[in-house]
């Protein structure tokens, strides 16, 4: 259970902290409205460090806080059985909605004041610059492919020195991974929002879709199952490959 609750917890925190920098950004009379994206990319940075922090503190060792990352874990082995995988699926998906609702109480006295139904949505999940599917897919599959894989590198390289190395960079995991997701928002977010993630993306849609805000539009569940959530698998599936081509 406590696994479980890690990761439920570790995506609410991330999803909470992260969509609050968007909502913060695009929301009217905000105190950061307009602050521009080098503000979203390291607020998704910290949010996603703390996310990690706090999925360890709840118990979930992996804190994986992507469905993607999850699937990968289990295909290359040794982190998940079979009958795990559901469960922890649904605990990251969970979070996220628990984290877009939190963002919504958040921002509750902004929601009637901003005209725009896309930027209410855009507080919740990720959508394109220019919308093409396959090219938003491509990108999603990409991104996913960077994450997973800029992921494993750092964890190898900082497995060695010791025990006593070994704990001290454990400490610093979370922000080595912090900075990585900034280069990969900085690099390769431009086109759809770099969500890599379907429990990020989808989860606080969903929370989107029951909240009672004023003026809001589509879901967008299209782009949203195309492209952010097929797009983070597949690239999962990719990193799966050379992970295992690499010999690792």
């Amino acid at each position: 259970m406590s696994t479980y609750l890690g990761e439920f917890i570790g995506t609410m925190t991330l999803v909470a902290l992260g969509d609050g920098v968007v909502a913060n950004l695009v929301l009217k009379d905000t105190k950061g409205n307009g602050a521009g994206w080098v503000h979203v990319n390291w607020g998704w940075s910290f949010a996603l460090m703390m996310g990690i922090y706090a999925a360890w503190a709840f118990g979930s060792g992996e804190a994986d806080l992507n469905p993607a990352v999850t699937i990968f874990k289990f295909l290359i082995g040794g982190h998940y059985t079979a009958a795990q995988v559901i469960p922890t699926i649904a605990a990251e998906l969970a979070g996220g909605i628990a984290g877009g609702v939190l963002v919504y109480f958040l921002y509750l006295n902004h929601w009637a004041a901003t005209d725009d139904p896309g930027l209410k949505l855009a507080v919740f999940a990720t959508g394109p610059a220019r919308r093409d599917i396959f090219a938003n897919f491509i990108t999603e599959v990409i991104a996913t492919f960077f994450l997973i894989m800029g992921i494993q590198c750092i964890v190898k390289l900082l497995g060695g020195g010791g025990a006593d190395a070994q704990a001290v960079n454990l400490n610093l995991l979370p922000f080595m991974i912090g900075g990585l997701l900034y280069a990969l928002g900085a690099g390769m977010g431009g086109a759809t929002g770099y969500g890599m993630n379907p429990a990020r993306d989808m989860g606080p849609r969903i929370a989107h879709a029951f909240l009672p805000i004023p003026g809001k539009g589509t879901n967008d569940w299209y782009w949203g199952l195309s492209v952010a959530t097929a797009g983070p698998i597949v690239g999962g599936l990719v990193a799966v490959a050379a992970y295992k081509l690499a010999g690792w």
